[in-house]
């Protein structure tokens, strides 16, 4: 693992969920040194600690989009049998998925600190002369300070990789930052998954009869909760049922007040759901709640401001960039941020849009790549690239595009993409047609 004495490496890496793992790897087998600093004791992210199931679609059409080390991760689910199965295509389990996390990333050569979060930034002088929109030149950052046992620690990196999935090393180091949907501000639900054990599927009625049971409990009083549908899976294991029903409006998920309201309020609403399922759902009589998710489920809360701001129409019309570095097809998908309905906006049939380089870049900071869900977007464009296989995928370019920063010796945003794409192409990264 690491030293107290540890100090300084070449690649830094804030938050272990699905971007932030593939942004470690790549990093490492790319040749920095690299330390993956999270906040639990394990990795994963909204993948385990959020029990956030299953993966989302992947593919565009008949062609899969997202290979790569997010392929790598499904290929060691399922040799475990942590993954997949013909009623259950991409439901994994979760307790695998730490396993097969801490697998990839020390076999990569990653040192990891966990139950270790990033609290501060200090920033030095500046950076590269190329400020790209931001007007002056960037600063960089020399260090980040890290919360842990036994005391504070300050860390330095050549570059950093932001994958916190709040964007919390960039907002402390000054990136302009958006929050939320234009106009109000407001962030989609938070939703706090949780598991039902004992179930007899073959009793089950549809998921229309479901629903429209719980809208009858909901009208007679006995459940409290705005969402207007009831949304389940099936998962790796015989009689257990997989609800991403609770929600929980009007929470910001940077602000621990306002998660506390959120952990609260939701597990509330899961007892009432758990007793409506056991009373009114046929197959659920002998049923119990297994397992609730260690933190609620955060969909948005920051964004960067990037050298490309991501929008709803470059997603819906399955634009193409010259530096993309991953590809996403996921619809653009809004949880009502005040209410129970859910929006959706599918792509055209078979298509999928890019991701560019200059997404991953923000303003201001010279040393800093962001990954997963933060990364330059609106709120639009965010609830389509903000699943787990797109994370995976941008965590694995910002990671590779650090370690090729790194030795190179030049600025993020001056790293040649075409570079950063034939590296990515030898990895297993689809990046499409005529690109790399």
């Amino acid at each position: 693992m690491m030293s107290d004495d540890d100090h300084s490496y070449d690649v830094v890496v804030c938050g272990g969920g699905p971007s932030g793992i593939a942004a470690a790897a790549a990093s490492a087998r790319n040749g920095a040194d690299t330390l993956l600093v999270e906040r639990y004791g394990f990795l994963g992210g909204m993948a385990t600690a959020g029990l956030v199931n299953p993966f989302m679609p992947y593919f565009a059409g008949d062609e899969q989009i997202i290979e790569g080390i997010f392929q790598e991760l499904i290929d060691r689910l399922a040799a475990k049998g942590g993954c997949g199965g013909a009623s259950c295509f991409g439901a994994f389990d979760p307790e695998t998925f730490k396993i097969v996390a801490d697998e990839i990333c020390l076999e990569s050569g990653v040192k990891l600190l966990l139950h270790a979060f990033v609290s501060g930034a200090r920033l030095g002088g500046r950076g590269s002369s190329r400020a790209g929109s931001a007007g002056a030149s960037p600063s960089r950052i020399d260090s980040v300070q890290v919360t842990c046992k036994p005391r504070e620690r300050e860390i330095g990196a050549r570059v950093y990789v932001d994958a916190t999935g709040d964007a919390d090393l960039a907002y402390l180091a000054g990136v302009p930052c958006e929050k939320g949907r234009a106009g109000d501000g407001l962030t989609q639900p938070m939703t706090l998954n949780f598991r039902m054990a004992g179930v007899d599927p073959a009793r089950l009625p549809s998921r229309e009869e479901v629903t429209r049971l719980y809208l009858a409990a909901r009208d007679q009083g006995r459940i409290d909760c705005p969402r207007n549908d009831v949304l389940y899976f099936t998962t790796t294991r015989d009689g257990e049922i997989h609800f991403n029903t609770t929600r929980v409006t009007r929470a910001d998920g940077t602000r621990a007040e306002d998660l506390t309201r959120a952990e609260i309020e939701s597990r509330r609403q899961v007892s009432q759901i758990a007793a409506f399922l056991k009373r009114d759902v046929p197959g659920f009589e002998r049923a119990y709640l297994q397992m609730t998710g260690t933190q609620v489920g955060v969909r948005e809360t920051r964004r960067i401001v990037g050298e490309y701001v991501l929008t709803a129409e470059d997603v819906l019309g399955a634009r193409k960039f010259e530096d993309c570095v991953a590809r996403g097809s996921y619809p653009v998908d809004i949880h009502d941020p005040d209410g129970g309905g859910t929006i959706l906006k599918h792509l055209p049939p078979g298509e999928s849009y890019d991701i560019p380089y200059r997404c991953l870049v923000p303003l201001k900071i010279d040393n800093l790549l962001v990954a997963g869900r933060p990364i330059s977007s609106t709120h639009e464009a965010h609830s389509s690239l903000r699943v787990m296989p797109i994370a995976c995928a941008v965590g694995e370019a910002a990671g590779t595009a650090a370690a090729l920063c790194v030795r190179d010796n030049v600025a993020p945003r001056a790293l040649e993409t075409g570079l950063l794409q034939r590296t990515l192409a030898a990895q297993g990264a689809n990046l499409g047609k005529g690109v790399a």
